[in-house]
């Protein structure tokens, strides 16, 4: 079987690399003239059966709809159980734990550096690349989005935000702008720009919306449609769901569906309808129980409610309208499809796990080659065939019969459920075990860190010269805690006294002197600590000399946002001085010296410029 599974994987392989020429992509001879732009819409969180086009009957989505309606649905298609996974296999074509992504969060979501991205491809073709949204892979420079191949960036680089309205956003050069608006139609106005700008050349426009990612806000507009409307539409697990969540989930889709509408209008105002490929998936299953077409799971597991998702393909005269694509096809495939449409060479360093699904969308498949979709989290693998799947515990599912896993047929298919089984176990070895274990720098005081990435964090690229530190990226010690459980958009709290420290694993990259600030809150009460960053022998010390002490939002959520994510406020820059910086890994450590108050200050996060060079 192993043998048969190897040979397989390099049979579709090749056929995927001819396909192009044969069954109807771009060949490299015609790319010049006939090179089409690329829009990648990606929702956040949204299941397959949040929209009507799925038989959703509770939510309106025309505009999505109308992606498949006048272009290709691919009908069974998967993704990862979580956001930076998914967002990593469409970025490089990879299985994600090829790429450097296992986690979600305190830099376990980073890229690796030596991964090549779909915008470096694209960019190295001659396209303008944008991003405009929830980036996810990366914060700092070389994980940036401005360093993975995109010309331009708009949006916030964790994994899910704590402000839907008025939000603090980062652009191309790592300074946070102040916004106004909803975060979803203000990301949606910076495509548009990026598109009406770079009309008269190739673009490739990434919209990765943050939306129905909680927090739960939306505007009200949208909510008034939702606020009484009955859920006649159930969870498969009814029991668990929770119906004001999910009447804002369907609002909020109905306001994405709009913004998906706008560029839509503008691609044809601007007459490059026809010559633009528009793509819309979504990274994971529902984040809630809620209507999902009768399928077991949802968000962070491995069934099939968890991981599949809505694709959709629009082409106008080229891809055949209302075409459904049964064939199993995956997140990985984006990618070398994209690349093959549009006559742009893929990386060679790496091989990909995807394969160019041009046919396919064609309709010209041929003898399409048999294939496997993994899906993984915390260990756990499942295999997904074309009409089965094997569950972690090494139960099989046919999934035409069963959609909702209700009833192993392990005992009947003994073989198959071998089979699957055992395509489980070398893709663990052959995938899982590739990666590598980082090994952490010889530190003082770095077997303090617990569950943060070991992978120190870049200080003083010239390319980037500002290092945003967030408070999700370190560790709080010595009694100061997070703001919330979720290390994502959260903030450091309880820094009482003099033992309560922050710490980032960092590595400087160019000696010099650095101005360093911080973003704080702190009562009128408590003014007056006096506190320390140090790396090394190097430090800098400053005295909180003002009061800011806002109220936390209390007008941002439509409902009440879990208790695991941070309740916001409105953060103030305090400049801490210069300070000069050694290159080499360290532990970057604020902590006071003295305390007058009863407490120091909030911190959100710390931000290291690059003055001068040593």
């Amino acid at each position: 079987m192993k043998e048969t599974f190897r040979l397989a994987l390099v049979w579709a392989r090749a056929f995927a690399a001819l396909a192009p020429v044969a069954l109807g992509g771009l060949s490299a001879e015609t790319a010049e003239t006939r090179r089409p732009n690329v829009v990648v819409f990606l929702a956040d969180d949204a299941g397959w059966g949040d929209y009507s086009h799925s038989g959703n009957r509770m939510v309106r989505t025309p505009r999505i709809d109308s992606l498949a309606q006048h272009g290709v649905s691919l009908d069974r298609f998967f993704v990862c159980p979580l956001c930076a996974p998914t967002r990593a296999e469409f970025l490089t074509g990879r299985y994600y734990p090829r790429t450097g992504v296992y986690g979600v969060s305190v830099g376990e979501e980073r890229l690796n550096e030596d991964e090549r991205t779909i915008a470096d491809a694209f960019k190295a073709a001659g396209y303008a690349t944008g991003c405009f949204g929830k980036w996810h892979n990366g914060s700092q420079w070389p994980f940036h989005p401005v360093a993975r191949g995109f010309d331009e960036y708009f949006g916030h680089t964790a994994g899910h935000w704590g402000e839907y309205f008025d939000a603090p956003l980062e652009d191309s050069r790592g300074r946070w702008v102040r916004t106004r608006g909803y975060i979803v139609d203000v990301c949606t106005d910076r495509a548009i720009d990026f598109i009406e700008r770079n009309r008269n050349r190739p673009f490739l426009c990434y919209i990765p919306f943050t939306t129905p990612h909680s927090p739960w806000a939306v505007p009200e507009e949208y909510w008034r449609r939702f606020r009484d409307r009955p859920i006649d539409q159930r969870a498969t697990r009814p029991e668990e769901e929770d119906q004001d969540q999910t009447r804002c989930a369907l609002a909020m889709m109905e306001n994405q569906d709009a913004n998906v509408g706008r560029v839509l209008d503008l691609l044809k105002r601007l007459d490059l309808e026809q010559s633009t490929i528009v793509v819309y998936f979504s990274d994971n299953g529902p984040n809630t129980w809620r209507f999902n077409g009768g399928m077991k799971g949802k968000k962070g597991g491995v069934d099939e409610g968890s991981v599949r998702s809505v694709c959709f393909w629009r082409w106008p005269g080229r891809l055949p309208a209302g075409r459904t694509v049964p064939e199993i096809a995956g997140a990985i495939d984006l990618f070398p499809t994209l690349a093959s449409l549009a006559g742009v060479s893929l990386p060679q360093a790496k091989p990909l796990d995807g394969l160019d699904l041009s046919p396919l969308l064609f309709g010209r498949e041929g003898r399409w080659p048999a294939r496997f979709i993994f899906s993984t989290w915390n260990q756990k693998i499942s295999v997904r065939s074309q009409t089965h799947r094997l569950d972690p515990e090494g139960r099989l599912f046919d999934l035409a019969a069963d959609p909702g896993q209700t009833r192993s047929i392990s005992p009947r298919q003994p073989e198959l459920a071998a089979e699957l089984k055992q395509a489980a176990e070398q893709w663990r070895q052959d995938v899982l075990a590739a990666r590598t274990a980082t090994t952490v720098p010889p530190v003082k005081g770095v077997e303090q860190l617990v569950g943060i990435d070991p992978r120190p964090i870049g200080v003083g690229y010239r390319e980037f010269p500002i290092t945003i530190l967030p408070a999700r990226d370190g560790q709080p010690l010595g009694g100061v805690k997070r703001s919330s459980s979720a290390p994502n958009s959260s903030y450091f709290v309880q820094w009482t006294d003099t033992d309560g420290r922050m710490v980032w694993l960092v590595d400087v990259r160019t000696p010099g002197r650095y101005r360093v600030s911080m973003d704080y809150t702190c009562a009128q009460a408590d003014v007056g600590a006096t506190i320390e960053l140090s790396l090394g022998d190097a430090r800098v010390r400053a005295r909180i000399a003002e009061a800011w002490d806002p109220p936390l939002y209390d007008n941002q959520d439509t409902i009440a946002r879990p208790a695991a994510e941070s309740r916001m406020k409105e953060f103030r820059t305090m400049e801490l001085g210069e300070v000069t910086l050694s290159p080499g890994a360290g532990l970057l450590t604020l902590r006071a010296i003295d305390v007058p108050g009863k407490s120091v200050a909030d911190v959100r996060r710390l931000t290291l410029t690059l003055a001068s060079e040593q």
